[in-house]
């Protein structure tokens, strides 16, 4: 049981500490308990750290989106502490509770949706090694996990002995869970493509972006993603533009603050996941397998752990700039053009892509190039694949185009044919 101080520092700088150091005390169990409660700890407390982050960069692109300067006065010309003092005022704001509330359905319900959100980074492979617990069924553990933030909502709701605040968690658990078809259907296409449920092997298996097999697919999940943390345009679960803010109406101080903290931390595991999902996650081409063997004092120096979490950073990062462009440019939409837009469009084309992926990946993997496993197909027979599914996806959405294109020109008549003017000097037909 003993520590060298050279490898030590070594995996501090490669992000192997833990596994440095559950091996050294792996036959003790009571460091190996101790450091795994540390491992969780981390696990939990970044993505709330990195709360403050995104609460900042959102101010800032959407004030520069909008012709405005955004926070500029805590921490110094650019407000960097501003996160940090909204925070400080929130902790010493009083929590007032409702007269009348159900405080074992109100008390609970804030806690309940920050733990729902960080529990989700478990199964998020920041890089080869750095992963909470590589899961055989990660994408069943995420669906499982996201779902129970609709319980949080209904809890907020219905404990808050407020009219507005129910009706409010109604509409908001309407929006997610309608939303949520969709994007179990959409994650099932790289789960057929990949053939395995493990988040880690689904970017194992992504020497081509899923991406660029099913655009389509890529882009259900984003918008699914959208609805289902609330973001613009779908964002009717706290709408300013009403009297009463929704579910969390009766919240204030700290429980207000565990609800927002909640949903930032949602969007920042969505983006990461979509980059997961579809786009390589950790991967760029091969840097993050990069092995340092000429570094000075330690051997063998991992520097690839540091890279690939640097590139999940890098492609969450502009997806969640996505997230904020969209919120500074589109409009809200109305709940029945929210649930519409989802059972009678996202729906079917999901259904549709689904088994389309599903039939045709059989066809070209057993038939077509008669292997075993997809980790059989060569190079050239992975990019046979990628552009045969791409073609698939392109001929899908064209033909959704051209339905849409021919149902509105003829919604378009029947109105136009409906408002047809009287001529003056004639008399309506009654």
């Amino acid at each position: 049981m003993q520590i060298d101080p050279i490898q030590l520092l070594q995996s501090a700088l490669d992000l192997t500490l833990f596994n440095y150091l559950l091996a050294v005390f792996a036959d003790d169990p009571t460091a190996t308990l101790i450091i795994t409660i540390v491992i969780i700890l981390t696990l939990a407390t970044v993505p709330l750290l990195l709360v403050l982050v995104a609460g900042w960069t959102e101010r800032k692109v959407l004030a520069r989106m909008q012709d405005r300067i955004g926070p500029n006065r805590v921490g110094g010309r650019y407000g960097m502490l501003q996160m940090v003092a909204d925070g400080v005022k929130l902790l010493t704001k009083e929590v007032i509770i409702p007269a009348g509330a159900d405080k074992w359905a109100y008390l609970p319900a804030p806690v309940l949706a920050l733990i729902t959100s960080v529990l989700l980074f478990a199964v998020l492979p920041l890089s080869p090694t750095i992963i909470g617990v590589d899961l055989n069924v990660g994408v069943f553990y995420i669906l499982a996990i996201s779902s129970v933030s609709v319980v949080a909502i209904l809890l907020a709701g219905w404990g808050s002995n407020n009219k507005y605040a129910l009706l409010g968690a109604f509409r908001s658990v309407a929006q997610l869970v309608s939303y949520e078809v969709p994007m179990i259907l959409s994650l099932l296409v790289p789960i057929i493509l990949a053939r395995t449920m493990s988040t880690l092997g689904l970017v194992q298996a992504q020497n081509i972006w899923f991406i660029v097999y099913v655009p389509v697919a890529a882009l259900i999940f984003f918008v699914s993603s959208l609805a289902e943390t609330g973001r613009s345009p779908f964002d009717l679960l706290e709408a300013e533009s009403e009297i009463v803010a929704g579910f969390h109406t009766e919240y204030t101080g700290m429980s207000f603050g565990l609800f927002m903290a909640g949903e930032y931390i949602s969007i920042m595991f969505m983006c990461a996941l979509f980059a997961t999902m579809f786009l390589g996650g950790y991967r760029l081409f091969g840097l993050e397998e990069l092995v340092w063997d000429k570094f000075l004092i330690f051997n063998n120096f991992y520097i690839g752990n540091v890279i690939g979490a640097a590139v999940l950073f890098g492609k969450a990062s502009i997806i969640f700039f996505i997230f904020l462009w969209l919120r500074g440019t589109l409009p809200r939409f109305r709940i029945d053009q929210v649930l519409n837009f989802n059972w009678k469009f996202m729906v079917p084309l999901a259904i549709v892509l689904l088994f389309t992926v599903a039939i045709l990946d059989k066809v070209i993997v057993d038939i077509v190039f008669g292997v075993a496993t997809v980790n059989d197909l060569t190079t050239q027979q992975q990019w046979g694949r990628a552009l045969i599914h791409l073609a698939s996806n392109l001929l899908i959405a064209a033909a959704i185009i051209e339905i849409m294109r021919r149902r509105i020109r003829r919604r378009r008549q029947a109105e136009e044919g409906a408002a047809v003017p009287v001529e003056a000097g004639t008399v309506p037909a009654h």
